[in-house]
């Protein structure tokens, strides 16, 4: 019966892969509802037209893509381990492709949201608020990685220069040009720099007296931001670091920057990762279109 072959499988997982209970109970869910919808009792029933047919039965539920690659995950995992066991003369889903997967574009604020919440949080009395404008301000001009820009050290922002040298992912070096606000803004920023030292030395542009790194932590920076999203009345679950790191993509390009110079600063390996950002230009254009054309209001 395929129910023992089910069982035989979960125990597989757990004794050769370790893998968690929770793990466990989604591969037979995932696995006891394409044996019951395809109306499936012995393992030799379960051909690639079955895996076919329940694919297209879970593209018509909501979240069809992501559903249906864990599902066919789940089912590859078992089919495998059919074929292991003999249990199977081959393998139905070996030449089965994953559904596509669209990547949903990336969030960002506006200018006019991304000096709101700027000014909220160069407006707050509180000093760590005071820090986190400087760090927003940063983050919005230079389009840092929330771990590039909290393990900044001190000695690579050049003020004279106008350069901040950042070490990104795979220790990639990229020296990145620093407008004349944020370049005022760290100048002020040093001024209360140490009353988050206390006398002590600290290498780090934004250093802690309390975190075990010696620096602030992406928790806490998040914490703050979503505080001064609050205030500034913009919806917290729309802001996060890397929707800034978006926010500063999105704007370069708005106003004409090339791809190339926008795919260096960000520090990405491929252009087709810089991209995706044109595409949010477009989909706003032909927003814009429909919006406005006169055209558009025509009745057909």
């Amino acid at each position: 019966m395929v129910q023992q072959a089910v069982s035989d499988f979960i125990e597989m997982l757990a004794a050769e892969k370790g893998v968690s209970l929770r793990t466990e109970e989604a591969y037979r869910r995932d696995i006891e509802q394409f044996l019951e919808t395809e109306k499936i009792t012995e393992p030799a029933q379960i051909t690639p037209q079955k895996i076919s047919d329940f694919l297209s039965f879970l593209a018509a539920q909501p979240r069809a893509q992501k559903t249906q690659a864990r599902k066919l995950s789940a089912l590859r995992e078992f089919c495998k381990f059919l074929f292991s066991e003999n249990l199977l003369s081959q393998n139905p889903a070996a030449d089965i492709d994953s559904p596509k997967q669209q990547k949903p574009l990336p969030k960002f604020l506006n200018e006019q949201e991304m000096d709101l919440l700027i000014d909220t949080a160069k407006s707050a009395q509180d000093l760590r608020h005071r820090r986190i404008a400087t760090m927003l301000i940063l983050m919005y001009h230079c389009g840092l990685r929330i771990s590039e820009l909290v393990s900044l050290p001190i000695n690579n922002i050049n003020l004279n220069k106008k350069q901040i040298l950042i070490f990104g992912k795979g220790a990639k070096e990229r020296l990145l040009p620093v407008s004349d606000a944020a370049i005022e803004e760290v100048q002020d920023y040093l001024n209360i720099r140490e009353c988050f030292i206390k006398g002590k030395e600290s290498k780090w542009m934004f250093p802690s007296l309390t975190a075990k790194e010696g620096h602030i932590t992406r928790d806490s920076f998040y914490k703050h931001l979503k505080n001064i999203a609050v205030k500034a009345g913009i919806s917290p679950a729309r802001v996060t670091p890397h929707v800034l790191r978006h926010s500063f993509a999105t704007q370069l390009l708005r106003h004409n920057a090339d791809l190339r110079s926008v795919q260096k600063m960000l520090g990405h390996e491929s252009i087709t990762t810089t991209e995706i950002y044109t595409h949010i230009i477009s989909e706003e254009l032909i927003n814009t279109v429909q919006k406005m054309h006169p055209l558009s209001r025509l009745k057909r």
